[in-house]
C-alpha cells in the first residue's frame, strides 16, 4: 500500500499522517506514530520490493504487475500461493534493507552505524568505518511488516505461512552480508586493513528469493500438541528450513483474464518466438498462439569520436518483428 501512495512524498514526517495511511492495521499505525521519521524509508523499501518483484517475474505469466489503486499485488488469486510467499519475503526484506540504509546515511535519530562491531577480527583486520546496522532494520521490519499477521492470531495457517516467509526474506538479506575493506600503508601496501560490514545489493536478495520461489515447499497445517505447525504436504518433500519459502495452495495458471480475482491474463503480452522457456510464445501464450507485427526501431549507429571531445552518431532505422500473445 505504501509503495503506491505517491502523494505522501515529504509528508511522512508528521505523526498525524499515520492514521490516514491506507491498509495499515492498528499496531502499524502505532509504530508509525512512534517512528514516523522511518516511514519514508519504509515507503522506499516497499517501492524497492515492487520493482524487484517485477524485474524477477517480467517474463512469467504472473509478472507481478501492480494494480490500479492501492491493491499493489493483486487479490484472492495469489493468496496462500508461492507467488504470495515471494511477495511477503521480498517486501519484508525491502523494508529491512531501506531502514538499515537510512540508519547508515544518518537519516534516522534512533539508529546509526553498527558500533557493536569493534576491535580486531580473527583474520587480523581492524573493524572500522560504518557497518550497516542490519539488526536494527530487521527488528523494525519484524515490528512493522509482521504486525497484520500477528493480529490475525497464530491459529491462522495463512498467518503462519506469511510470518515464515517474512522471516525468510530477512534471512536472505542477513545471510549475504559482506565485508568491505580499505588498505592503509606505504604506497598502497596492505600493512593495515580496516573493514566494515555492508548489505548485499538488493538485486542479490531478489535473485536468492527467486531461487527459493522455484524450490518452495507446499505445506499444510498439523497440530503438534497444543501448537499448530506447517509441515510438508508430502513425505517426499524435503524438510524446509528458516531460509526457504513455503506455500499452502497451488497457483492458478494465470493464463486468462479474471479481474474479480486480480488475474490479468497473458493476452497482449510480448513473447519470444524462439525461446523454449516461460517467456517463449508457446508457454507465455498458454497455447493460444500469437500475432506478429512489424515495428520500426531507431538506434544510434556509425558512431565516431571527434577530437576533442565528442561522439557523433547517425540514426539508423530498421524493422523488427514483435510477437504478442492472442
Amino acid at each position: 500500500h505504501l509503495a503506491k501512495q505517491t502523494s505522501l512524498r515529504g509528508a511522512l514526517r508528521d505523526p498525524g499522517v499515520c492514521a490516514g495511511l491506507t491498509g495499515l492495521v492498528e499496531e502499524q499505525v502505532r509504530v508509525c506514530r512512534r517512528q514516523v521519521e522511518a516511514m519514508e524509508a519504509v515507503k522506499r523499501g516497499a517501492e524497492l520490493a515492487v520493482e524487484e518483484c517485477q524485474y524477477q517475474f517480467h517474463s512469467r505469466r504472473w509478472n507481478c504487475s501492480t494494480l490500479q489503486g492501492l491493491q499493489v499485488f493483486g487479490k484472492v488469486a495469489i493468496q496462500g500461493t508461492r507467488e504470495s510467499a515471494f511477495i511477503h519475503a521480498i517486501s519484508s526484506a525491502g523494508v529491512a534493507f531501506a531502514v538499515t540504509r537510512a540508519c547508515s546515511r544518518g537519516e534516522l535519530e534512533k539508529c546509526g552505524c553498527d558500533h557493536k562491531i569493534r576491535g580486531v577480527s580473527p583474520e587480523g583486520f581492524q573493524w572500522s568505518g560504518c557497518s550497516d546496522n542490519l539488526s536494527y532494520g530487521i527488528a523494525f521490519s519484524q515490528a512493522f511488516v509482521d504486525n497484520p499477521e500477528r493480529s490475525r492470531g497464530i491459529s491462522s495457517s495463512r498467518a503462519l505461512m506469511n510470518l515464515h516467509n517474512n522471516e525468510a526474506g530477512r534471512k536472505a538479506l542477513l545471510a549475504h552480508m559482506k565485508v568491505e575493506c580499505k588498505c592503509h600503508g606505504v604506497s598502497g601496501s596492505c600493512e593495515v586493513r580496516t573493514c566494515w560490514r555492508v548489505m548485499p545489493p538488493f538485486r542479490k536478495v531478489g535473485n536468492v528469493l527467486k531461487e527459493k520461489f522455484e524450490g518452495a515447499t507446499e505445506v499444510h497445517p498439523q497440530r503438534v500438541g497444543s501448537r499448530k505447525l506447517l509441515v510438508p504436504k508430502s513425505s517426499r518433500f524435503k524438510p524446509y528450513t528458516a531460509h526457504d519459502l513455503v506455500y499452502l495452495l497451488a497457483s492458478p495458471d494465470f493464463c486468462d483474464r479474471d479481474p474479480q480475482r486480480g488475474v490479468f491474463g497473458t493476452s497482449g503480452r510480448q513473447c519470444n518466438r524462439t525461446s523454449p522457456a516461460m517467456d517463449g510464445c508457446e508457454l507465455l501464450c498458454c497455447g493460444r498462439g500469437f500475432h506478429t507485427t512489424q515495428a520500426e526501431v531507431v538506434e544510434h549507429c556509425s558512431c565516431k569520436f571527434r577530437w576533442c571531445c565528442s561522439v557523433k552518431c547517425k540514426q539508423c532505422r530498421h524493422r523488427v518483428e514483435v510477437h504478442s500473445c492472442r
